[in-house]
């Protein structure tokens, strides 16, 4: 069959793949090879257990097992099957389980004498740890018996629970306690318990156990169920909502082969097996979000969950949610106000209809065919109409504000209802009545709409009198919100110095009102929040910034504004950030275009004299000092992919400055970095990954990234080595790496499997100076990994190459050449025999033992201390040019702390050649 062939032929390539240490591409063709296989079973099992060796390569342990369970449903007890999945069970500490394979393929093949090893190591690991079940069975039966004893010491409680947490982390330690009545017995505590830390403990427990697999996670549900969880998630208590949230999506998790990292992706096979099961908790969750007697932390938690996993980047639930009504029910929440409080209205947080916007948003994103789009279009106009045909107030305020909500979620949905007939009429009519709340509604709805330079010119001639007339209320409220229509009206041309709508100084004035209702006595949050969204709109302007950036008092109430975590605020004070740092997009300006444009009378934009370099600079530096990286990472928590990438760009624009990359530091930048690295728009990326770069440029790894963290910055920095990055970010990217790649062996094993040794060496061929010579740096360090020997010593020209780099006219990139041939041939023969296949092997011998800089003079004598050292035959061919003479006369100048190296190791060269018997001493002669 054609398709048997293709599978065959994908298998023989990843194979070939796998040899070459490409094991990323070996996975994606065995799984080709998968996919398009229609013949004999055992062929199949043979791409499974070939793509589980892949795995265990890449450290993906549970993948590599479920490859080798599948293979073993074909071909049972098959022995290379059962010792990949012993090799992953055991580095995932499933003793228990790798000592069953192991025994099985010993049953099967008793002469097999390379498994005698692994199970007497087996055996001794599973004895122990049935000793220290045995212990911990114990010590399970005190700690929940104190733990459960409510007449207890509170601290020996609270110490007991939290020793129930670390049990539950450990594999062992779950298994007693899912085969234990501990669940029921939380579950039962939890009804009475009135220490709060015990109570949270108690939660985590349970998420704990609900981490390790799928038999754990079934166990955990029959003892509580999803009912159980939303009870919990349902408190005005951040802690315990954070908590009772992390058990739900990991329970999600486990369903789908996710985990909580932010670039996470779910396993087809096991979505589609656990269907029923995702879809049981996300429909409990779609139907709790306007659950009306639920806190706003809840629902807040809630659409938060559905934002993380309805992506089709994740479990592609979208569609589902739309069809079981999830769209009227965010609508209900996004049309929710906290200032009416009637008898069925909804709890909700400041943040709440900004959450849902997003959720919005993120479902829109989903309906990427025309059907589906006419569906949710359906849907919201079916919610706005049902509200339009009630004659009361309160609906056409509802329909205002849930408006306003789809202008900051999916906007091309929310230009669309308000371009429908009598929408903007209604609204203009509510903002010119005397009642304050429609006022407050219209006025939002009012900014939300002029979102563009077209549209803001329309709301000009319609609404411009009655913002001007609601500015003059006695209500700070509303004030405060026409201010902001004023400022954005204001600023519809953008940066340009030659475009402002409003007259001279109008948008200083602007300014200074929002500052003082940033500055609000009564410490309104409602109200400062306003008036930063205004700042964020008058930032735009230049005299602004400068006049903002000094005020040390405004910026204070910025910062304090964000640390709060409100996600409604977050729009103003990060594009107040943007505009300070002018992080923003710029347009290239072409100055042929330039002159065309003058030729035909078009309006040419101007960049203000304050937005030059320098006033740039020092704003940036007055803006880290004050502690602006505290409000980032406050507000880096949002799941806006646009809000994440403003984010990105202030951090970037901070981490462009030296002095202020340590306080980034220091105040949970680069944690905030990492996340932001991997989620969030390309732009966002890349944004967040140079500012990694520039942090690793200047600062130690381990002190900048701790822990894992060190590895995980690998891959945005390697990700900058793109032809659509700028060669500042690749150059910048080259010289993280560097430094990381200088730290451990376990970096460069990292670096080679994100492959980024590849990407490296393609800038080494770049013309640009500072390119090549930060690649070459680069992979100086990368050549202390065993990996990166084996391959220079392969069927390639990559020592020729740095041959002829060595040779470089520039005395960075020759010493790091240089540095990296000294490392190659001290650790391989193979490399000092390749030196040799270069035709220019002895003119670069020449430039390196005669070369004025010390450092590459002294890799030069290394390196023939090495050929020598390696084989009498190089040694030979060494010795027949001009290099013994050179060595002599090496060893007879005048000797000095910097030469002092060199001519020891010219010494020790000649030594090695007469030990050979290649040459003598004048007096043997």
């Amino acid at each position: 069959m054609p398709e048997t062939s293709e599978s065959l032929r994908r298998k023989e390539e990843g194979n070939e793949a796998f040899k070459n240490g490409d094991w990323d591409s070996a996975v994606e063709l065995y799984t080709e090879a998968i996919e398009v296989h229609h013949g004999e079973n055992t062929d199949l099992a043979v791409f499974y257990k070939n793509r589980a060796a892949a795995y265990l390569k890449l450290e993906k342990y549970k993948e590599a097992i479920r490859d080798c369970d599948r293979s073993l449903e074909i071909v049972k007890n098959d022995p290379k099957a059962l010792f990949r999945r012993c090799q992953a069970l055991e580095s995932l500490e499933r003793y228990e389980e790798a000592y069953r394979d192991a025994t099985q393929i010993f049953k099967d093949d008793p002469n097999n004498k390379a498994m005698q090893g692994v199970l007497e190591r087996l055996h001794k690991v599973v004895q122990d740890r049935v000793k220290q079940n045995a212990q911990t069975s114990t010590k399970l039966e005190s700690m929940v018996k104190i733990a459960f004893d409510l007449e207890a010491d509170i601290e020996k409680r609270e110490t007991a629970m939290k020793n129930l947490m670390v049990l539950a982390r450990e594999n062992a330690g779950s298994s007693l306690m899912i085969k234990s009545p501990v669940v029921q017995q939380i579950k039962k505590l939890l009804k009475v318990e009135k220490n709060r830390e015990i109570y949270i403990t108690g939660v985590r427990i349970i998420g704990e156990l609900c981490k390790h697999d799928v038999d754990k996670t079934r166990a955990v549900m029959r003892d509580v169920g999803i009912p159980w969880f939303l009870e919990i998630l349902d408190s005005t208590c951040e802690t315990q909502v954070n908590a009772a949230q992390f058990c739900i999506q990991q329970i999600l998790n486990i369903f789908s082969g996710m985990d909580n990292k932010t670039d996470t992706k779910p396993d087809p096979e096991l979505c589609t097996k656990h269907k029923q099961d995702i879809d049981m908790v996300l429909t409990c969750l779609v139907y709790s979000i306007n659950n009306r007697v639920i806190s706003g932390l809840a629902r807040d938690a809630i659409i938060e969950l559905l934002i993380r996993n309805i992506h089709y980047t994740t479990l592609n639930w979208a569609e589902q949610l739309v069809e079981i009504g999830g769209v009227e029910r965010l609508l209900d929440c996004a049309s929710e106000l906290e200032e009416c409080k009637y008898e069925s209205a909804m709890n909700i947080t400041p943040s709440t209809r900004t959450i849902a916007a997003v959720c919005l948003s993120r479902i829109f994103e989903n309906m990427y065919y025309d059907e589906a789009k006419e569906k949710f279009m359906g849907k919201i106009e079916s919610f706005l109409k049902d509200k339009l045909l009630n004659p009361e107030i309160e609906s056409k305020v509802r329909v205002t504000v849930a408006i306003t909500t789809l202008l900051r979620g999916p906007i091309d949905v929310g230009n669309a209802i308000i371009a429908k007939e009598g929408i903007i009429e209604m609204i203009l009519v509510m903002a010119n009545t005397e009642d304050v709340l429609q006022q407050k509604v219209a006025c939002e709805c009012i900014i939300a709409a002029a979102s563009k330079a077209d549209k803001a010119k329309a709301i000009i001639s319609q609404g411009i009198h009655i913002l001007k007339q609601l500015y003059k209320s006695g209500e700070d409220a509303i004030r405060v919100r026409a201010l902001v229509g004023l400022c954005k009206l204001g600023s519809s041309g953008g940066s340009d110095a030659a475009a402002k709508p409003f007259a001279d100084g109008s948008n200083l004035k602007l300014a200074e009102a929002c500052r003082k209702f940033l500055l609000h006595p009564g410490k309104d949050q409602d109200v400062r929040k306003w008036a930063a969204e205004g700042l964020s709109y008058l930032t735009l302007d230049a005299e602004v910034k400068e006049k903002l950036v000094q005020d040390k008092p405004a910026l204070q109430s910025l910062i304090n504004l964000a640390q709060t975590g409100d996600q409604s605020c977050l729009y103003g004070v990060v594009t107040t950030l943007v505009n300070l740092c002018n992080a923003y997009e710029k347009q290239e300006i072409i100055p042929e275009m330039v002159e065309l444009a003058k030729f035909a009378k078009q309006h040419i934009p101007e960049e203000h004299e304050l937005d030059d370099s320098d006033f740039v600079t020092e704003r940036i530096i007055a803006l880290g000092k004050e502690g602006v990286t505290t409000a980032l990472v406050a507000l880096s928590k949002t799941e806006s992919p646009n809000s994440q990438e403003l984010i990105a760009r202030v951090f970037n624009a901070l981490c462009s400055e030296h002095e202020i990359r340590g306080i980034v530091v220091s105040q949970g930048g680069s944690k905030a970095l990492m996340t932001l690295a991997h989620k969030g728009t390309e732009k966002g990326k890349k944004h967040a990954a140079q500012a990694l770069a520039r942090i690793a440029i200047t600062m130690n790894p381990d002190v900048a990234f701790p822990g894992q963290r060190t590895l995980e910055v690998i891959r945005p920095l390697v990700g900058l080595l793109h032809q659509d990055c700028s060669g500042l970010e690749n150059f910048e990217a080259l010289m993280a790496l560097c430094n990381i790649a200088q730290i451990s062996e376990t970096a460069r094993q990292r670096i080679l499997r994100e492959k980024g040794l590849s990407k490296i060496e393609h800038y080494m061929f770049e013309d640009h100076q500072m390119l090549c010579r930060a690649a070459t740096q680069c992979l100086t360090n990368m050549t202390l990994s065993p990996d990166v020997i084996k391959i220079h010593e392969g069927n390639n020209d990559k020592v020729k190459y740095l041959v002829s780099l060595a040779m470089d006219e520039d005395v960075e990139t020759a010493t790091a050449a240089s540095g990296a041939l000294a490392i190659l041939t001290s650790n391989s023969k193979r490399c000092c025999e390749k030196l040799f296949e270069s035709k220019n092997w002895l003119e670069a011998m020449h430039v390196l033992l005669a070369n004025p800089t010390g450092n590459v003079q002294f890799r030069g004598v290394t390196i023939v201390r090495n050929i020598i050292e390696s084989s009498i035959d190089l040694t030979r061919q060494l010795m027949e040019t001009d290099v013994m003479e050179i060595l002599m006369a090496l060893t007879k100048i005048p000797p000095d702390e910097n030469r002092e190296k060199i001519i020891q190791t010219a010494e020790e060269a000649l030594k090695l050649a007469e030990n050979w018997g290649v040459i003598m001493k004048p007096d043997d002669e």
